[in-house]
């Protein structure tokens, strides 16, 4: 007999919608060994732990990779050329997001220090921003 699955207070819509409506990057942070993480999830994927706490996590990170989408979906089909990234947020935790205006990959390089940016779009939507503080995107 196996164990049931562990009970979360939301689902994967709500989770996702949450960037959208609470207009805050949330993820998760396991009870057992600390491991942050973006995306939903039943355990921890470090420990296996279920025990995992709803935590609000930072919004500045650096891009780890990223590429152009010229050719975009129905809902995106307005912003393209548009990057879709990977981003090392504060404290070590990724999530992926796009970034609206980014004609090259050269403006997204490793390193690019970006933050999130609410948006009416789904999903993670991050602004490139310099040390002063000013997001340098639109």
């Amino acid at each position: 007999m196996t164990d049931p699955a562990p009970l979360r207070s939301h689902s994967v819509d709500d989770f996702v919608r949450a960037y959208e409506n609470d207009r805050r990057l949330r993820g998760f942070r396991c009870g057992r060994c600390g491991a942050t993480t973006a995306t939903w999830g039943l355990a921890c994927s470090r420990c296996g732990e279920a025990a995992l706490e709803e935590a609000q996590l930072p919004e500045n990170g650096r891009v780890i990779a990223g590429t152009i989408v010229a050719v975009a979906s129905e809902e995106f089909v307005n912003e393209a050329p548009y990057a879709y990234v990977v981003v090392e947020l504060e404290g070590g935790a990724r999530v992926s997001g796009w970034m609206p205006g980014v004609r090259s990959e050269d403006e997204i390089a490793p390193g690019t220090r970006v933050r999130f940016q609410p948006s009416y779009k789904p999903g993670v939507q991050f602004a490139r921003w310099n040390a002063s503080g000013d997001d340098t995107g639109r």
